[in-house]
C-alpha cells in the first residue's frame, strides 16, 4: 500500500519527470504527496584550489552558485505546489539547508516511497561531476527509490532483472506487493544462466506473480545481465525496469551491484530499486 510519498525536487532537468509521477502516482493510491529540496552549502562551496590572489573570485563563484541554485529550487517547489495545487492533491514542501540526505532520509522513514532522477541528485545544475548521490541514497537505506529519466513517459511494460538471489527476489516481491500501477504487462527475465537453471526460477517467480493478479512473460536471455539488460529493455520498449542490489568487493558495486550502478548511469527509462 502506498499512502506517503516522498518526492526529490532537485531543480534539475529531471525535476518536471519526478513530479509528474508522483502525481500519477497519488491519484491512483490517494496518496499524499511531500517534496523534499535541500541546500547543500558546503558542497556549493567547494571551488577547489584558489590561487594566490583568487580569493575574491573564488567568493564571486560561490555566491554566484548560491544565487543560481535559489532560484532552481524556488522554480522546482513553484512548479511541485502548482501541479499539487490543480490536481487537488494533499502535499507539503520540506524545505532545508544542510546536507541534501540527512532531510530526505529523516522524511523516508515515514514514506512508502521515494521518487528521484536518475542523475544529478541536489546538484542544481552549477557543482560538476555529482558523486553518485543517488547510489549513496540507496547505501544510506532509502529504499523503494522510483529513479526516473528526463522525459516522462507513462508506465505500461515493466522489465524484471531476475536471478534467485535473495537480492532480486527481494526486488520483484516488493514492487508487485506495492502494485504501484495499474493492468501492466510485466516480463521477468534471467540473464547468463543455464537453461536448466533458469527455467524453475521464471516459473517459481511467475506463479509468485500471479498469486498477486499478474501474469508475467518470462525469457532466459543470453549474455551479462550488465552488457544486456538495457539493450534487451529497449528491444522489448520497457518503461520501467525493476532491479535489487547484489554484493560485489568494490565500493561501489558493494552499495549497489554491478549491473545496477551501469543502469543507474546509463538508462534512458525508469529505475525501480530496492534491495
Amino acid at each position: 500500500m502506498v499512502k506517503r510519498i516522498l518526492v526529490a525536487l532537485s531543480g534539475t532537468p529531471f525535476t518536471q519527470s519526478a513530479i509528474h509521477h508522483a502525481l500519477e502516482l497519488a491519484r491512483i493510491h490517494q496518496a499524499q504527496l511531500t517534496g523534499v529540496t535541500d541546500v547543500d552549502l558546503a558542497r556549493l562551496a567547494q571551488v577547489g584550489p584558489v590561487p594566490i590572489g583568487g580569493s575574491a573570485a573564488a567568493r564571486g563563484l560561490v555566491e554566484h552558485r548560491l544565487e543560481l541554485t535559489q532560484q532552481h529550487i524556488e522554480e522546482a517547489i513553484g512548479s511541485f505546489e502548482s501541479a499539487c495545487s490543480e490536481a487537488g492533491m494533499v502535499a507539503c514542501v520540506a524545505r532545508e539547508t544542510g546536507n541534501p540526505f540527512e532531510e530526505l532520509i529523516a522524511q523516508w522513514r515515514y514514506h512508502d516511497l521515494t521518487i528521484a532522477g536518475l542523475r544529478g541528485l541536489f546538484e542544481y545544475g552549477v557543482v560538476h561531476n555529482p558523486d553518485d548521490l543517488l547510489i549513496q541514497l540507496i547505501a544510506k537505506g532509502v529504499r523503494p527509490i522510483l529513479a526516473v529519466a528526463k522525459e516522462y513517459r507513462p508506465i505500461r511494460r515493466v522489465l524484471v532483472a531476475y536471478n534467485g538471489s535473495m537480492e532480486s527476489a527481494k526486488a520483484l516481491k516488493r514492487f508487485i506487493q506495492l502494485s504501484l500501477w495499474p493492468d501492466i504487462t510485466l516480463k521477468i527475465v534471467c540473464f547468463d544462466l543455464a537453461a536448466d537453471e533458469a527455467k524453475p526460477l521464471l516459473t517459481d517467480a511467475a506463479i509468485y506473480c500471479r498469486a498477486h493478479g499478474v501474469d508475467p512473460e518470462t525469457e532466459l536471455v543470453e549474455g551479462s545481465p550488465r552488457d544486456g539488460l538495457l539493450e534487451h529493455a529497449g528491444q522489448w520498449q520497457a518503461d520501467l525496469i525493476v532491479m535489487g542490489s547484489t554484493s560485489r568487493a568494490r565500493i561501489f558495486k558493494r552499495l549497489l551491484g554491478d549491473t545496477a550502478l551501469h543502469a543507474v548511469r546509463n538508462a534512458e527509462v525508469p529505475l525501480f530499486l530496492t534491495q
